[in-house]
């Protein structure tokens, strides 16, 4: 039993010993990690934030996806075409698009001063071509969360109408 006891003890003792010999330091700082950091190149990308949004972007190089190629705007607007946009407007687009500011879709005020007038006619009259194949569709449709435009089977008169009311908006 003797020799059980001091085996025990033995044991015991080469346990702490084995524990023992580093010795803890408190520091006033709290619990502190020393980790190495890594280090990997990421491509430099300009940060969402600096980019233009779509719906804000100028351009006036796309005439869009669809069957207007061109468009000839006099210079004085014609106010009876613009009534009748405006109409038609309230009619079929307002449910989605409000004058002067975003809604489910883009404000459509000042719109002729980043978008050619072909472009915005393609854009009503063909919207979900222009979305699989217009990049700045596209870019709308992402800002937009997603929701793309319906097309509302409207004719190329009723578009051209709709497009005379928006040179009236500023």
């Amino acid at each position: 039993m003797k020799t059980i006891l001091k085996g025990i003890t033995l044991l015991f003792t080469l346990i702490l010993i084995s524990c023992g010999g580093k010795k803890e330091e408190k520091k006033d700082d709290g619990f502190s990690i020393q980790r190495q950091k890594t280090t990997t190149e990421q491509p430099a990308e300009t940060p969402i934030t600096d980019q233009v949004k779509a719906s804000e972007r100028v351009d006036m190089s796309t005439k869009g996806v669809g069957p207007i190629k061109s468009v000839d705007l006099a210079p004085e607007i014609d106010q009876t075409m613009a009534a009748k946009g405006k109409e038609v407007y309230e009619q079929m687009c307002l449910a989605c698009h409000r004058v002067d500011k975003k809604f489910i879709g883009p404000a459509p005020n000042g719109i002729l001063e980043r978008r050619t007038p072909e472009w915005v006619m393609n854009m009503i009259l063909n919207p979900q071509e222009m979305v699989q194949q217009d990049p700045l569709a596209k870019e709308l449709l992402q800002e937009f969360n997603g929701s793309p435009m319906s097309n509302q089977g409207l004719t190329e008169d009723q578009a051209r109408a709709i497009l005379e009311y928006f040179r009236t908006l500023k």
